[in-house]
């Protein structure tokens, strides 16, 4: 999932200096590795030979697809506590934690979107209260992939806990890029590549390649004292990506065959049956829009993350003989920072700086950008309000939406496509054309995983409550006994041993809300004022008041805003100074200010309440005359 921002233009020199701010340690192997003494360039045949004439016994080599392992004991005689900070019961807020005895391993670290009851919200993060209090415990953080609902709160994570994190070349990159708006936060990477394996305190941590809709995804198969836990990350089974290997079923199976104790899976699309569509048809279907649109211009808006739908994107534009204008923030720096690493290849040739996009003919040029999420101030935005001087949305533009509505924001993206369609636009989305394919498994994909990992115990994750408890049933239908699913919520602990599985008693967890720089609690104050101006407005009365006598002398004067309409206002202003004249009529000497304010407050509301339904804000100013 993305979070686009604003528009910003890019030409090739803008893809030519991603020059970082944030200092990431990279190296390529960080793993303990036992001393081994020098070579004595014989064979392994031949040093068994030797050996065996010896008498001594000599380890077969490791595998090179098996994690390296600890032997524990039953240290502590516990259980593994598995604790819940986000992304159960709602999409978004991803962070979990296992703990075993004094160390911690964080998985994944999001943030969640804004509700229609948080004006001016302009993130919402998990309380990470808990875990930053225990900040000594936490020996490192696996990133399974890099949207924002995985990564969006590292930056106010990082600037207090001190952990190394673990993820794909990508997804640090993506990190990277994000944490250059902090640059005080000094961040320890280490890259990993598909199939690499990790000792992080007591837990080691195999990365497992998966399909999604972002590349660099992996799935985490975790040695645990206890037994394996397998975290299936957001994942779908493609069968012909666009890049890459399909997801690691090979090893999926193993894991199974071995014994897996715990399976963490996400349920997004759990209620859909069948399969999810293959990206490669995004392509065809893509391929045949630009056939048949040879001579419209080309516009087109998609998560900025979907590096693999971007390269299919530009490759048609080759084909077709089409400059490509990047625009939106997010768009511009994501392909900065790919084409840096090589996740992403094309020829800087094809790139047009925005602002000259009106050079070009309609059939020379494609617009690749933000906003698929109806969001304001993005480019699309302001195409359709008419707010970029050498863009004018008519009728020889063809608008492709490869994408599809992030849950809550269905009704932004309806409104935009429909004015697009009154501007006279073509307008193709995922309800009319093939051209979006979900990043996450379905049914048929659900139904090949739980057959091969095979779980004793299993948790849902990553979901709406429906979600999680649709997969619970699903689960149980797949072999898992129903005593052995725990459905979780934020704040669950709970504890895993080889034999059972027990909830624990809550943790602390929940939401804060992240407004400009400043992060507060999801109730605060300030929130539930703009709440009340955005539903019941604002009426401030200026009252002037002799000190000593307490009479009222001028006024009162009251501007009301929001909530009555012009054709009452002058019946209801009327009626309220009479009230507040009223009120006042019986104060003391040298009144009390405090007392005068309570005393306008409660007359006015009332009235206000009685004649509007509504209940203003309402604000004394009292001056002394």
């Amino acid at each position: 999932m993305e979070n686009n921002t604003t528009n910003e233009s890019v030409g090739q020199e803008n893809l030519n200096s991603a020059t970082p701010s944030t200092e990431i340690k990279y190296q390529k192997r960080t793993f303990p590795r036992k001393t081994r003494p020098a070579s004595s360039g014989k064979t392994y045949a031949q040093k068994e030979k030797v050996a065996g004439e010896e008498g001594e016994k000599i380890a077969q080599p490791r595998k090179p697809y098996a994690p390296r392992t600890r032997t524990f004991n039953g240290r502590n005689g516990k259980g593994l506590e598995v604790m819940f900070f986000g992304g159960v019961g709602k999409v978004g807020d991803n962070i979990t934690a296992l703990k075993y005895g004094d160390e911690i391993l964080v998985i994944d670290c999001g943030v969640g979107f804004a509700e229609p009851d948080m004006p001016g919200v302009d993130l919402v993060i998990p309380d990470m209260s808990w875990l930053k209090a225990h900040k000594n415990m936490i020996k490192g953080i696996c990133i399974t992939h890099a949207h924002e609902d995985h990564i969006g709160s590292l930056p106010y994570f990082l600037d207090d806990v001190k952990a190394p994190v673990y993820a794909s070349k990508l997804s640090l990159a993506l990190i990277e890029g994000k944490l250059r708006e902090f640059p005080k936060i000094k961040m320890k990477g280490y890259p990993m590549n598909p199939g690499n394996a990790v000792q992080i305190g007591c837990f080691n941590v195999e990365f497992i390649h998966v399909n999604h809709s972002i590349a660099g995804a992996y799935a985490l198969a975790i040695t645990t004292p206890v037994g394996v836990v397998f975290v299936s990350g957001d994942f779908k089974i493609d069968f012909t990506p666009i890049a890459g290997d399909t997801t690691d079923l090979s090893r999926m199976g193993e894991l199974g065959r071995k014994g897996v104790l715990l399976m963490l899976c996400e349920s997004t699309n759990i209620e859909r049956p069948g399969m999810s569509m293959s990206e490669s048809v995004v392509g065809e279907t893509l391929a045949e829009i630009f056939e048949q649109c040879k001579t419209n211009r080309i516009i087109i808006t998609s998560f900025a993350s979907n590096v693999h739908r971007v390269q299919q994107i530009m490759d048609l534009a080759r084909r077709f003989n089409r400059k490509v204008a990047f625009s939106g923030r997010s768009m511009i720096n994501t392909m900065e920072l790919a084409m840096k690493i090589g996740e992403i290849k094309f020829d800087r040739k094809q790139i047009v700086d925005f602002d000259k996009i009106d050079k070009y003919a309609d059939n020379e040029i494609l617009i690749l950008g933000t906003g698929s999420q109806g969001q304001e101030h993005t480019t699309l935005d302001r195409m359709v309000k008419g707010e970029i001087p050498n863009l004018r949305i008519g009728t020889n533009d063809t608008v492709i939406f490869s994408s599809s509505p992030v849950p809550g924001n269905e009704k932004s993206v309806t409104n935009i496509i429909n004015q697009l369609i009154l501007l006279g636009a073509k307008v193709i989305y995922d309800d009319l054309r093939d051209v979006h394919a979900s990043g996450h498994a379905y049914q048929g994909e659900f139904m090949i995983v739980h057959k091969l990992i095979k779980p004793r115990f299993f948790m849902p994750m990553h979901g709406e409550v429906k979600h999680l408890k649709y997969h619970e049933q699903f689960a149980i239908k797949m072999g898992v006994k129903p005593q052995n699913i725990v459905v979780p919520h934020v704040g669950s602990v709970v504890e895993v041993t080889q034999n059972s599985i027990r909830e624990l008693k809550d943790v602390e967890a929940g939401e804060k809300i992240v407004d400009g720089r400043t992060i507060y609690d999801i109730d605060n104050s300030v929130v539930r004022d703009r709440l009340q101006l955005a539903e019941d407005g604002i009426c401030v009365v200026v009252l002037g008041v002799n000190p000593n006598t307490g009479k009222l002398i001028n006024g009162p004067e009251l501007i009301p805003r929001g909530f009555i309409y012009p054709n009452e206002i002058s019946d209801i202003v009327r009626e309220a100074k009479q009230v507040v004249i009223d009120a006042m009529a019986n104060n003391e000497p040298k009144p009390d200010w405090g007392e005068i304010k309570a005393t306008v407050r409660k007359v006015l509301t009332n009235l206000f309440f009685k004649r509007t339904r509504r209940k203003p804000m309402i604000i004394p100013i009292i001056l002394e005359v």
